[in-house]
């Protein structure tokens, strides 16, 4: 009897075969198949919390479902909690995963290789090391990318002097090296991008935690939040917070009264705001404008705005048929955040096998929650539910919101317990045991 694989390799080799006649076995000699068992075979490119999140619930959901996890590092630094690193009350092991369980415990094959080619045609990916996966599902998780060029004066190679620490690991030290060997009474300077970026209440969060530290270890130095933006994710609360613990020490500036920067000289540690002021940093953490990973722009999921357009009831391409795109590159109403993120691996692990076993994908309803320190003792909350449905990806009115303000010191230390529950939970949900 020929099943469904066997079926899709003889066609595919037939169709091979018309076009390219003796070469077809040449080609296919090159694709590795070794992973392909089962009904199908889904190949999920990223370990972040979106392709983990994917690999491990089609798994879940099928286990009669191949899956082939592709990602370059055996270990993956979480950008949730990288600023406690920062702050310097966590250690970066502290926010290292590995993707061993994926592989004891749900049966997913784990790729260290980078992608370098995506045939949608022949519905392959190209290795590194020359090697090919066949797939009959791809999902594409590769998270950010940077956007120099909207910044006169930026470049990549800046990050080694005026680091960006958004993608967590040597990045999250090199920061925190730079803080620790900052002067006392010396400036910390943040320079905040426009919307949409990984994770909007990231930088005042850093901003907090910064403070925190130098309170206790600088305590005449300054922190300055230099944003491309009037208004940002719980401002309210961060304001209260910032008032509370940290007096005058931190400034933010906002885009209309002279924060937008519009040029940087990395070597002089200066930026330039649209205002025309001049601002020397002893510390400068130069976050840059943000776009889909490298793998969506290269081969032609993105739109002319950089990120990937994607139908939200399954996360599958409106570009590329089989192919699905989650996290920060999938351009939809939610915050690119790694809740986010986690939640779109469930949505399109649910849609992938539904496909794969002939039924249409159910409407669902996921969610993201983001827990944000002001101080290790100090937390603050937002959550949001979504339905996902023929309409798309539409926020449930009236559920979720933010920590109420004006709350006591008691309320907020409760909360920075329930962010270090809630950040073992996500990290357990994506690489660990259900």
């Amino acid at each position: 009897m020929i099943n469904r694989r066997d079926l899709l390799k003889l066609t595919g080799l037939a169709g091979v075969s018309t076009l390219l006649g003796g070469k077809a076995f040449a080609m296919s000699s090159k694709v590795d198949e070794s992973a392909v068992k089962g009904k199908a075979h889904v190949v999920v490119i990223g370990g972040g919390f979106g392709g983990a999140t994917a690999a491990k619930y089609i798994k879940v959901f099928d286990k009669d479902i191949s899956v082939t996890l592709v990602e370059p590092s055996t270990k993956y630094y979480t950008c949730p909690f990288s600023n406690t690193v920062i702050g310097g009350f966590k250690k970066l092991e502290d926010i290292e995963v590995d993707f061993s369980k994926l592989k004891d415990l749900y049966g997913v094959n784990i790729v260290h290789q980078t992608v370098v080619e995506i045939d949608a045609a022949g519905k392959t990916v190209t290795l590194d090391n020359g090697k090919k996966l066949k797939y009959d599902k791809l999902v594409v998780s590769p998270g950010i990318s940077f956007n120099y060029s909207a910044v006169e004066g930026a470049k990549p190679e800046m990050a080694e002097t005026l680091p960006h620490a958004w993608k967590a690991g040597p990045q999250t030290v090199l920061l925190r090296k730079q803080l620790e060997a900052m002067p006392d009474g010396g400036t910390f300077v943040m320079v905040i991008p426009p919307n949409p970026y990984r994770c909007p209440p990231g930088p005042y969060e850093r901003a907090s935690l910064v403070a925190w530290y130098l309170k206790n270890n600088k305590p005449k130095s300054k922190v300055l939040l230099l944003d491309a933006k009037n208004e940002f994710a719980k401002q309210k609360l961060f304001m209260e917070g910032w008032q509370a613990l940290y007096g005058n020490m931190v400034e933010w500036v906002q885009a209309d009264l002279g924060g937008k920067v519009v040029k940087v000289d990395p070597k002089e540690k200066i930026v330039y705001t649209s205002s025309g002021e001049k601002i020397k940093g002893d510390v400068i953490n130069f976050i840059p404008h943000q776009k889909a990973g490298e793998l969506v722009l290269k081969f032609g999921l993105a739109d002319d705005k950089g990120w990937a357009q994607i139908n939200p009831k399954t996360f599958e391409s409106k570009n590329v048929k089989d192919i699905y795109v989650i996290g920060d590159s999938a351009a939809t109403i939610m915050p690119k955040s790694g809740f986010s993120a986690n939640s779109h691996g469930k949505a399109a692990a649910a849609a992938i096998v539904a496909s794969i076993n002939g039924k249409n994908p159910e409407d669902i309803t996921i969610v993201n929650i983001c827990y944000s320190l002001v101080s290790p003792d100090y937390g603050i909350s937002v959550a949001a539910v979504y339905n996902v449905n023929e309409k798309g990806i539409t926020a449930v009115q009236g559920a979720g919101g933010v920590s109420p303000a004006g709350m006591d010191e008691k309320f907020r230390k409760k909360e920075a317990i329930y962010a270090q529950v809630w950040y073992d939970n996500i990290v357990a949900d994506t690489w660990g045991k259900v």
